[in-house]
């Protein structure tokens, strides 16, 4: 295993899914039931308003008091967190990031502008005016599959290199070869990789660690296996290939063969764990998975994954 530089932000961090009423509104009262059961979890930090947080769904009013809420109960009892100031408009995003930072956050993070991809100049005029607007409080760069640009490690490295307010990135990781650019080229920037290849990116000295879709599965399994990569990372790698197997067999293909999100996967991953009040609905017009789905699967993940549930 590679020794890897020590990032102020790091470890396993579980998201904040919205759950949905048949009205299609916020349940806020289960909102907050979720955020006490991660924080009893014990995660490293709870993160809003990435994909699965529906960021792109919100009213202003609505942001607001997501992350509130969020800080109030993190803030209350000494509880990292992260709030996603993530917007398709950039200015909407400034505006978010502004408000922000009022409720002081371990960091903010943010997309690159969307609905057109950004030349590498506008991306950095846009982190450094976020930056600005973040008033000393770090960012982190979303920067999943499916953003408009994907950006490769060389192409990360030298946009974040301009902007030292971004202290970190969430990226979709690869092969041997992004191993390798990533060490070259992003040894300075904390990366969060997928969930379900975070054992690789530790062994492979990459890794700060994930925003993670394992948390999703269940919070307290993914904490668990998150601690043990620091003492048999080949026991962790052994669960990250089941992992893997349970997700490119009874997940992915949700994607694949009938189009459902991102969103709707994490949500599934969350009912079938079981563990929250957040359901797999998602907001008009996603389209969201059966529950019955997620009752099905149950029995399957407790089977092939048991540490998860111990």
């Amino acid at each position: 295993m590679t020794e890897r530089k020590p990032h102020a932000i790091a470890g396993n961090w579980a998201t904040l899914l919205l759950p949905i009423g048949a009205d299609d509104e916020i349940e806020f009262a289960k909102l907050g039931e979720e955020v006490d059961i991660l924080i009893a979890a014990g995660v490293d930090g709870i993160y809003s308003n990435g994909t699965a947080g529906e960021f792109h769904s919100q009213t202003e009013a609505e942001f607001d008091l997501i992350q509130s809420m969020l800080a109030e109960r993190c803030t209350k009892v000494g509880m990292n967190f992260v709030i996603g100031a993530c917007q398709p408009d950039a200015r909407i995003m400034l505006e978010r990031i502004r408000r922000s930072t009022l409720l002081k956050p371990l960091a903010i993070q943010v997309i690159l502008p969307d609905w057109w991809p950004v030349t590498d100049e506008e991306a950095i005029d846009f982190l450094k005016r976020a930056v600005d607007v973040g008033n000393g409080i770090p960012l982190i760069l979303y920067n999943p599959p499916h953003a408009k640009r994907v950006l490769a490690p060389q192409g990360l490295g030298r946009i974040c290199a301009a902007v030292p307010g971004v202290i970190g990135a969430k990226v979709a990781d690869g092969d041997k070869q992004w191993y390798a650019e990533a060490r070259r080229h992003l040894s300075d920037l904390a990366l969060f990789v997928p969930g379900h290849h975070l054992a690789t990116g530790i062994m492979e000295g990459v890794a700060a660690g994930s925003f993670s879709n394992v948390c999703c599965l269940s919070p307290r399994g993914a904490q668990a296996w998150t601690a043990s990569m620091q003492e048999d990372i080949h026991a962790a790698l052994d669960l990250e290939r089941r992992i893997c197997k349970f997700m490119e067999t009874h997940i992915v293909p949700y994607r694949q063969r009938s189009g459902y999100s991102n969103a709707a996967l994490d949500k599934l991953l969350c009912a079938i764990g079981n563990w929250g009040p957040v359901g797999t609905r998602l907001r008009w017009p996603y389209r969201s998975i059966d529950i019955g789905d997620a009752e099905r699967l149950r029995d399957v993940a407790r089977t092939e994954l048991s540490e998860l549930f111990v």
